[in-house]
């Protein structure tokens, strides 16, 4: 469900196909930088109504982002 919810958000900011959008998909390779990380973290924290902290975790695919936030809403 979050990779899901991921992936729409994505594809709608990035007007593509939210299929296109895989776990192993690197931000970079989608044009996302770090400061859209951010807002999108943002956006899951008040999704999914819990704090996201990213600490020294480091998100550089959208699976690295799956994993974050499933262990803050398990």
């Amino acid at each position: 469900m979050v990779f899901e919810k991921i992936a729409a958000m994505l594809a709608e900011k990035l007007e593509c196909d939210a299929a296109d959008i895989k776990l192993e998909t690197e931000f970079g390779t989608l044009g996302i930088d770090s400061l859209d990380v951010m807002e999108l973290l943002m956006n899951l924290e008040d999704e999914f109504g819990t704090e996201i902290e990213m600490g020294e975790n480091k998100i550089n695919t959208v699976g690295d982002l799956v994993k974050l936030i499933e262990s803050k809403v398990a």
